[in-house]
């Protein structure tokens, strides 16, 4: 039997999407009640469940084979990893996140030259500090346990914080400044696990098969008939990945037309389709989209 995988996955916000994913792609974790350690149904990968601050400090380490973690605590932490591949997905949208230096709205501070001598509050104090020495301006940033929104025009006149919207801040009555990074998610891998033929080999596929149920989120399959003779108008207006795939049907009366479209799409492209005289229109959801 091959040694198994060690895996990180983060706990917290992370942690229902990512199970949610890993499901798609086909592997299914489980985690009982207050436990740490799902189950896996593959018998050459274990996963602990820890913090996404924490992961890429255990994979630098090799306690740790791979993990998927933020790229900002990779960058926070200072981790020498290997970035696998990049997913592109957050607690609530499957986009990049950002950390914004946020003030209050009546604040006087209005740009990043505004914090000369100002304290700032934040849970990356390392991407903050450098944020501050490449734009030659000198504060004191201090470490944040939590409830940072809070924080601003009481306890500090500035924070760096995270968002996926905004919407928080705006409930909190905080103005962004500045965007001081956007970051995504990434699978990440310890260098001699990387290095290790059986290893990467697993490491590979698992990246490839996450990122395929990613790209197959927010598309769908559209399956329909069509005449021989509409089939070129459908062509026309037909929206592909790449390009329809065309059967034609055993009496030779038309075609069979399949394509991989964006769900967003779907319901404007569904009544040019019948205009048409496209017939039989199924719709179905992917689970992975391997390019």
């Amino acid at each position: 039997m091959k040694e198994r995988l060690k895996l990180g996955l983060p706990k917290g916000s992370l942690q229902e999407i990512t199970f949610s994913l890993l499901n798609r792609a086909g592997w299914r974790f489980t985690l009982s009640q207050r436990s740490y350690k799902p189950y896996c149904d593959d018998p050459e990968m274990e996963a602990l469940m820890i913090r996404a601050q924490e992961i890429s400090l255990y994979v630098e380490q090799g306690i740790l084979d791979a993990g998927i973690t933020g790229w900002d605590w990779v960058l926070e932490n200072g981790s020498d990893v290997i970035g696998v591949c990049e997913l592109v997905y957050a607690k609530h949208f499957m986009r990049p996140v950002r950390w914004v230096l946020a003030v209050p709205e009546d604040s006087d501070i209005r740009c990043v030259q505004d914090l000369q001598g100002c304290r700032i509050s934040t849970e990356v104090v390392n991407i903050t500090r450098q944020y501050l020495k490449e734009k030659n301006i000198e504060a004191v940033v201090e470490f944040s346990w939590g409830a940072t929104e809070i924080k601003a025009g009481l306890l500090v006149d500035a924070i760096v914080e995270i968002t996926e919207t905004g919407n928080s801040l705006k409930a909190n009555n905080l103005r962004i400044v500045d965007t001081v990074m956007e970051s995504t998610t990434r699978l990440i891998a310890n260098r001699d696990a990387f290095e290790d033929p059986s290893k990467n080999q697993k490491i590979q596929n698992f990246a490839r098969l996450l990122q395929g149920a990613i790209d197959a989120t927010d598309r769908v399959g559209l399956k329909m008939n069509i005449t021989n003779e509409n089939l070129p108008k459908l062509i026309a207006i037909l929206p592909a990945m790449k390009t329809p795939t065309i059967s034609h049907l055993y009496n030779g009366s038309g075609a069979a037309v399949e394509v991989i479209v964006k769900e967003e799409t779907v319901r404007d492209i569904i009544p040019e389709l019948i205009k048409v005289g496209a017939t039989d229109i199924i719709e179905y959801p992917l689970n992975k989209v391997i390019p």
